[in-house]
């Protein structure tokens, strides 16, 4: 799945080349694009997992854009399901999911239960790489197109940028001589 522009399916080809049974892509443009944020792409994971009965959602860990890393916890909060975030190891046990998730002091593992939403951890899997065969199979494949209306989905944000300012200019440094020079320059600049 990917949210955007038509742009987006270049990215579900990819995945279709790589191995991906089918893809979907919610064609969202214009002004939704342009402010299209973590909590309305969780909207539609979620809405989409429900419309496909999903048993286990598998987000990347964070954003290359925005850094946010705050998809997949709101997806999981939107359904209702357990989460198993920065997933280094996935493997199931019965009706429950065993995760090893990195945390600050090293690993961690957790169990929960399907349907679940896992973020993954680079360190999750090696991706295929894309072989000139797949990659003509990839093309004749069907992408889904919907509409983040079909799905129920309200796009509207709620947050507002009213202006990005850049940082002031910095100074160039001056070099002293002695101790005393510098203590100078720093009363006459109001820093001492």
């Amino acid at each position: 799945v990917s949210c955007g522009p038509q742009q987006a399916q270049e990215t579900i080809r990819t995945a279709l080349a790589m191995g991906a049974d089918r893809g979907i892509h919610v064609e969202v443009t214009g002004k939704d694009y342009e402010t299209l944020g973590p909590l309305q792409v969780s909207k539609i994971m979620a809405a989409l997992a429900k419309k496909e009965d999903a048993q286990l959602v598998i987000l990347g860990k964070q954003a290359i854009d925005d850094d946010c890393n705050q998809t997949g916890q709101m997806t999981a909060a939107l359904l209702d399901w357990p989460q198993g975030t920065f997933a280094s190891e996935v493997s199931f046990d019965g009706d429950k999911i065993k995760v090893v998730r990195e945390i600050d002091g090293g690993l961690e593992t957790i169990k929960i239960k399907t349907p679940a939403v896992v973020t993954a951890d680079l360190r999750l899997n090696t991706p295929r790489y894309a072989t000139l065969p797949n990659i003509m199979k990839a093309k004749k494949k069907k992408i889904a197109n919907v509409k983040p209306a079909d799905l129920g989905v309200d796009l509207t944000s709620r947050l507002e940028v009213v202006r990005v300012d850049e940082p002031p200019q910095r100074q160039a440094g001056v070099k002293v001589e002695t101790v005393d020079d510098l203590v100078g320059k720093l009363k006459e600049a109001g820093t001492v």
